[in-house]
């Protein structure tokens, strides 16, 4: 019986651990596309260049809430 506990008890760590975990990256999101949008202000005829790496750095950051959320079920 307490090892049920225990179990369910882990398991809802583990869960609150992916929820903080997830404010992470949904920062870095923000700052990518903030700053991405302050450098096409300042040089439109950079835009295409820019956004392309923006999209490249919201993969990557995006690619870590991905690999918090596997480790969540593997635990």
């Amino acid at each position: 019986m307490e090892e049920a506990a225990a179990e369910i008890v882990v398991k809802g760590y583990a869960l609150i651990g992916y929820g903080a975990a997830a404010i992470g990256p949904g920062v870095g999101i923000g700052i990518i596309v903030g700053n991405a949008v302050q450098a096409m202000a300042r040089q439109p005829e950079a835009a295409g260049m820019v956004r392309t790496t923006m999209f490249l750095g919201i993969a990557f950051t995006e690619a870590l809430a991905l690999i918090g959320f596997v480790l969540f079920f593997l635990v």
